[in-house]
């Protein structure tokens, strides 16, 4: 348990950090084209917060929050009591539990469309960071089967 605890903290301030870089690349450009002010965070989220600077750092928390979970869910990949199609149910409905909970809750991206590619790009780079991590930890048990099967 230790291990998916290290793994969620980790993917937590990698997906915080994206979450930051991609917002900022967001406002720059879009402030760039003329929508000065613009704050790539919905009115009634921002309305939330005492102020714009607070909303935004707790969206950049959530983007490590949704990277958390999918970085701690991974321990149902190792349970082999249930099936792999159950774990990947299982592991998707977690998951999309906390997606949605944030993005339309919170964020009220149902709302505010225009939040949609800010939205998705933060996303992408959650899913991207997972998946490469899952392909390097598939690639060692691989290497490590391979290994045990080489020396039988």
């Amino acid at each position: 348990m230790k291990e998916y605890l290290k793994r969620a903290v980790v993917s937590f301030a990698i997906s915080a950090f994206c979450g930051l870089v991609v917002n900022l690349l967001v406002d720059v450009i879009i402030n760039a084209t003329g929508n000065e002010g613009f704050v790539s965070i919905s009115p009634e989220a921002r309305s939330l917060f005492p102020t714009t600077a607070i909303a935004a750092y707790v969206n950049v928390l959530l983007y490590g929050l949704i990277g958390a979970t999918f970085a701690g869910m991974t321990f149902l990949f190792d349970i082999d009591r249930i099936g792999f199609v159950v774990q990947s149910i299982l592991y998707f409905i977690t998951t999309a539990v906390v997606l949605v909970g944030i993005t339309i809750l919170l964020w009220q991206l149902h709302r505010h469309p225009q939040a949609l590619i800010p939205t998705i790009a933060g996303y992408a780079v959650t899913y991207l960071i997972m998946g490469i991590q899952q392909y390097r930890e598939l690639k060692k048990n691989i290497k490590e089967i391979n290994e045990e099967l080489m020396s039988v």
